[in-house]
């Protein structure tokens, strides 16, 4: 929904929608997505989204100010921190003789087995994500 904003701020109302039409799409999956959920959207469904992302990034983005591409990093910090997770744990694991900086990766395993239920794994992640999605609509539309 960051991008439908930013776009709708631009001027892009056809991308506007286009974004009001994915968000739509994704909270009809999560009100079937509540355990017990019924539907899962697995890594294809994610892939599709992920690519959709950035492209409707670029689309933000121009040569004259924009800074959709920019947003994207501040926008997708809890996706990256989580896929980072992965790599720091195979990295620790194969340069420190196995030892593990997380108990389990991805981090938000890592939240669950130190005792987090999965319900407040996900509702800080929510958090942390509309946190992010407004900073990175904050970012990109500062004219510099």
């Amino acid at each position: 929904s960051s991008y439908g904003w930013i776009a709708f701020f631009q001027q892009q109302i056809d991308l506007a929608a286009f974004c009001a039409t994915i968000v739509g799409a994704t909270l009809a999956f999560l009100w079937f997505n509540i355990p017990p959920a019924r539907f899962y959207m697995s890594e294809t469904g994610i892939l599709g989204l992920i690519i959709t992302l950035a492209v409707v990034a670029f689309m933000t983005d121009d040569l004259v100010g924009g800074h959709g591409v920019s947003a994207l990093l501040l926008i997708a910090l809890p996706l990256l921190v989580t896929s980072f997770s992965v790599v720091v744990q195979g990295l620790s694991k194969k340069f420190r003789n196995g030892k593990k900086v997380f108990l389990i990766a991805p981090l938000h395993h890592h939240f669950e087995a130190i005792g987090w239920p999965a319900y407040k794994v996900t509702m800080r992640y929510w958090v942390l994500g509309m946190v992010f999605a407004m900073l990175g609509i904050i970012l990109a539309l500062i004219k510099v």
